[in-house]
């Protein structure tokens, strides 16, 4: 297999997969290391094992095939790792375009058959837009407005695969795994890389983490800014209203601290609140996506404070912005969004940040399309993430080679030439092998 470009692309990949190398532990891991990269750099039309294997090795294909299966199934090298040299790697080429401005929080799915590869279940999947049989990732990604790269990754385990002893220990899931909600391990991934001093942006994420009240909260304690997109029957106090304070003590017992509601002090729904603003709150505003041409929509904000469930509290939760996305010809508003940038913030900068969450689509997109992060056919825990860090470690690769990729022309295939097939290769289990 040979590079269509000069043999400084073949350098620099070379030196890229040193880098991994280096941090992958035993030498005799080199090989099976690069093999498995260039595998998913192949524009081959799945990036399975088994495909790689005849790409990357047509005349001893059965032998390459345990190799790789071996590597990344059993190989006891660590995920977290490779991926900071992933990040060591390429992060400076994304900085070099501008500071990190966005940590992305988003999940993805892959449709899966049966019920032993590990984390499967009948559960909500993004890619086919229903609930289906398919296993759940969730990933932490750094952007700019240049790039984009995942930097955190975990398959969630829904409570059936948690309680099921036997499919655990078939699928080797470790012993310190618990249940943990997707918002959860959201969580899980924002705390590590404050403590491990990634350069800190706004939290980005759609209305299936951004309407959990806690996490909201959670990230506040972090010391992080978010724009959180929301449903629109989320319920906040309009501006100029608010609950009633805690009853007057009576001198007996402790004092009353929570706040109240009545019939003449009720929280509404953002949804009610933006079709009641007038029509001098709304205004065009354009950005852009990348190479793109400028797009541009109705939006309008409102400074708020969220109610949910603040019965519950002492204290009203803190103002905050409310983003409202209404498009011409619709016949409601379409997005909302609560956000914690500052108050004097510009107008058209807040829109330009709650739209740069369009990078997470573009990495999974990539991820999926290029490097064939879905196509893994194993069972195990720890295959299914080895996989998912080399596709993460390939597609950084192509992250950093992307200035010289025309806009117009597909990443991979233009870094590596095609490589046919082997005409004697032919997938176990095929009806021309047996």
């Amino acid at each position: 297999m040979s590079l269509t470009k000069s043999g400084d692309v073949a350098s620099r990949f070379s030196a890229y997969i040193e880098g991994l190398a280096s941090v992958i532990g035993h030498a005799g891991r080199a090989k099976p290391l690069r093999d498995y990269c260039t595998g998913l750099m192949m524009p081959c039309d799945r990036k399975s094992v088994e495909p790689m294997a005849a790409i990357t090795a047509p005349e001893r294909t059965a032998a390459q095939h345990q190799s790789l299966l071996h590597f990344v199934g059993q190989g006891d090298w660590s995920d977290q790792q490779v991926l900071a040299k992933v990040r060591e790697l390429v992060l400076p080429g994304i900085e070099r375009c501008g500071p990190i401005e966005a940590w992305i929080i988003d999940d993805t799915g892959f449709p899966k058959k049966g019920r032993h590869s590990v984390g499967v279940a009948r559960q909500y999947c993004g890619q086919l837009g229903k609930q289906d049989n398919c296993q759940v990732a969730v990933s932490l990604s750094l952007a700019n407005h240049h790039a984009s790269l995942p930097v955190a990754y975990r398959l969630y385990l829904p409570k059936e695969w948690v309680t099921d002893r036997t499919r655990r220990r078939k699928a080797g899931v470790p012993k310190e795994i618990t249940f943990k909600t997707k918002p959860a391990i959201a969580l899980d991934h924002l705390r590590w890389a404050c403590a491990v001093g990634l350069p800190r942006g706004v939290v980005l994420m759609d209305a299936g983490y951004g309407t959990d009240t806690a996490l909201r909260g959670s990230i506040t304690e972090l010391g992080l800014s978010y724009v959180a997109g929301i449903l629109p029957q989320t319920s906040v106090w309009a501006p100029g209203t608010g609950p009633r304070p805690p009853k007057a003590w009576s001198g007996n017992g402790r004092p009353p601290k929570l706040l109240r509601r009545d019939s003449k002090h009720r929280p509404i729904s953002v949804k009610k609140l933006a079709i009641g603003l007038p029509a001098h709150a709304w205004h065009k505003i354009t950005w852009r996506e990348g190479t793109a041409e400028p797009l541009s929509s109705r939006f309008a904000r409102v400074r708020v404070r969220p109610a949910h469930r603040d019965y519950w509290l002492a204290g009203s939760r803190p103002e905050e912005w409310l983003l409202i996305e209404w498009p011409e010809g619709e016949a409601a508003p379409t997005k909302y969004w609560f956000s914690t940038l500052a108050a004097n913030i510009g107008f058209r900068q807040l829109v330009d940040i709650a739209k740069l969450r369009w990078r997470i689509e573009r990495d999974y997109h990539e991820l999926k399309q290029e490097v064939g992060l879905g196509h893994f056919e194993g069972r195990s825990w720890r295959g299914f993430h080895h996989h998912a860090t080399l596709c993460i470690a390939a597609y950084g690769f192509l992250v950093s080679e992307r200035e010289t990729i025309p806009p117009s022309e597909a990443a991979s295939t233009k870094i590596f030439k095609e490589a046919a097939i082997p005409a004697t290769y032919r997938p176990r289990g095929s009806a021309i092998a047996a």
